[in-house]
Order: C-alpha cells, then sequence, then structure tokens
C-alpha cells in the first residue's frame, strides 16, 4: 500500500552518511523525497529509498516500486510549481535520471532518483543536464563530503552526435537479445 505523507516524523532520515531529515518534504513506508543541495535547475529534487541501498538491484520488489511511485507523485508536485500549466502535459517535461555506482557518477553511496522539472529554454540543449549530474554542478555529493574524504565522480560520457550513431541490422539486434534471453535463463528466469 502507498501511503505518502508529510508528516516526516521525528526518526532521522539519512542520505548515506548524511542526516537530511530537515529537507525532507515527503516520506512513504520506503522512500522519501528530499530538496537537494546543488540543483541543476529550479525543483531538481532527490528521490530515495529509506533504506541506504547502494544499488538500485539491491531494492526489494517492494522498495522500488514505491521508490518509482514516489517519483511520479513528485512529478506531479513539481509540474504544479514549475510549469506554466500544470494540468497540460505539453507544459513542461522531466529529466529522470538514476547514476548507479560510482562509474556513473553517483557521489553518495545510497540509491537516489533525480527527478528535474524541464521547460522549453531552460538549457541551450536538452542534452545538457546529463553533463551537468557529471560534473561538480551536480554533485551533491562532493559538497556534503567537503566535511570529509571526498571521492571523485567517475563516469563522464563523451557527447555523440545522433547523425555519428549508426542503426544496428534487425538481425544483430536479434542475436543481442537472445543473448539477453540466455543470461536470464542463466539466473532461473525461463
Amino acid at each position: 500500500m502507498f501511503s505518502p505523507t508529510t508528516n516526516i516524523g521525528a526518526q532521522p532520515i539519512k542520505f548515506g552518511p548524511f542526516e537530511v531529515t530537515n529537507q525532507v518534504f515527503l516520506k512513504t513506508d520506503h522512500s522519501f523525497a528530499v530538496v537537494n543541495l546543488k540543483p541543476l535547475l529550479p525543483g531538481h529534487i532527490l528521490v530515495c529509498p529509506l533504506q541506504p541501498h547502494r544499488r538500485l538491484a539491491d531494492l526489494t520488489p517492494a522498495e522500488t516500486g514505491d521508490l518509482f511511485t514516489t517519483a511520479q507523485l513528485t512529478q506531479k508536485l513539481l509540474g504544479r510549481a514549475y510549469f506554466p500549466a500544470p494540468h497540460d502535459a505539453t507544459a513542461g517535461s522531466f529529466t529522470v535520471a538514476v547514476q548507479d555506482g560510482p562509474e556513473s557518477g553517483q557521489t553518495v553511496p545510497h540509491v537516489h532518483v533525480h527527478v528535474i522539472p524541464r521547460t522549453k529554454g531552460d538549457m541551450e540543449q536538452p542534452d545538457e543536464i546529463y553533463g551537468g549530474l557529471a560534473s561538480e554542478d551536480g554533485n551533491v555529493g562532493g559538497a556534503l563530503w567537503d566535511k570529509m574524504q571526498r571521492p571523485k565522480p567517475g563516469g563522464s560520457m563523451p557527447k555523440i552526435e545522433d547523425a555519428d550513431r549508426k542503426a544496428r541490422t534487425e538481425e544483430v539486434m536479434m542475436e543481442e537479445a537472445e543473448g539477453f534471453k540466455a543470461k536470464l535463463r542463466e539466473m532461473g528466469i525461463e
């Protein structure tokens, strides 16, 4: 059962090793939403599981469902707060991102979903947001870690122009899909 509340309670809430209780604005049975120390754009928030799992694959099915249902609820909230016509689906968009592990740029070892409201013209190029997530601009962990030893973010991705990307053949994609199916069977999924 999904039961969101703005009543955060007295129990301390931690994002990795950092207490963030006073910045939390939404809590559910398994998740919380927190304002971002270093937002890339206005409204950039984080949704995290209450348990400090390091990797997305470590969450239980209940935690995973709750995490993404909470992310959806925060999208509705942020749409009302930041979009010119909040009930019009075309009034804005979202970047929803998970950096899963240090090589992806994650600097706090606690799963978190970035939910960033986007409006026309908020950045020169829409994909600049990904560079921001991997740079010092978006390094929420960096500022928190400055009190201790600061990890170096990794995982920056080279800019690739769409025109330089070549479409694969159906045969190549089918071969890859069959390889993934074989790996799933090895994992006990028929």
